[in-house]
């Protein structure tokens, strides 16, 4: 993060979103723009790359607000605060899917607003310096690890992992049997694993390329889980499934 957290706005209604830029900037952020449509939002996502975006659920145009959010993270991965009127149960479930730092519920005071962005300002800090006094990822060997798990060490065979997935500071490992949720970043996980098998695709994701079942241009599957793909990672992709 620079000294100044750059922000971009995403909000089709403009006197909302002229009044947030307007906080924002008295908090001392710096807000790269102001974007009413989803398309253009990932134009300005990819050319500035804000260290976080605020966006609304509710986006007139093409796009909504969640479809924006996974185009953008198809390339980029950048922290998501959602601004939503809607708390409906189906669009809080779409909107986890893009894994956001946090949600803001409209009506929002300033108060919210600067408590919410600060602490997020905050994970991302630790999450970049990856400030972990526990890890419970202990040891790995050629063919196994071994994990804190309620109070034990367990040791878990890397052929049963199907993959990976980063919850902040938790990894959530999965496989057929069994989901293990250990204290690890999924940067140091992933620094730890050295192993050709897995393979990171995207900013949430590590997986296992020996339990691939399809592949698509944006996405991968696995034991009937879809898993997004960066774009940033694609090729790397391709490359270790033509080894496998």
């Amino acid at each position: 993060m620079t000294d100044k957290t750059k922000i971009l706005i995403v909000e089709d209604d403009m006197i909302i979103a002229a009044n947030i830029s307007l906080q924002l900037s008295k908090l001392g952020y710096e807000v790269t723009g102001i974007e009413s449509r989803g398309e253009d939002a990932v134009n300005h996502a990819l050319e500035n790359r804000p260290d976080i975006i605020l966006m609304d659920i509710q986006l007139k145009g093409k796009l909504n607000g969640i479809e924006t959010a996974k185009e953008i993270q198809n390339t980029v991965d950048i922290p998501l605060i959602y601004l939503t009127a809607n708390s409906d149960e189906a669009s809080f479930q779409k909107a986890k899917e893009t894994h956001p730092y946090a949600f803001i519920s409209k009506p929002f005071n300033k108060l919210n607003l600067e408590r919410t962005i600060a602490l997020v300002v905050e994970k991302i800090a630790i999450e970049n310096n990856e400030v972990k006094e526990v890890d419970d990822l202990t040891d790995i060997l050629d063919d196994r690890i071994f994990i804190r798990n309620n109070g034990k060490l367990i040791k878990l065979m890397l052929d049963e992992i199907l993959y990976i997935e980063a919850e902040r500071n938790y990894c959530n490992i999965i496989t057929s049997n069994q989901n293990y949720l250990i204290v690890s970043p999924l940067n140091a996980f992933c620094e730890k694993m050295e192993r050709k098998d897995f393979l990171r695709v995207h900013r949430s994701f590590v997986v296992n390329i020996k339990k691939l079942d399809a592949v698509a241009d944006s996405h991968l599957e696995i034991n009937r889980k879809v898993i997004p793909i960066s774009k940033m990672y694609k090729d790397d992709l391709m490359k270790s499934i033509r080894r496998v």
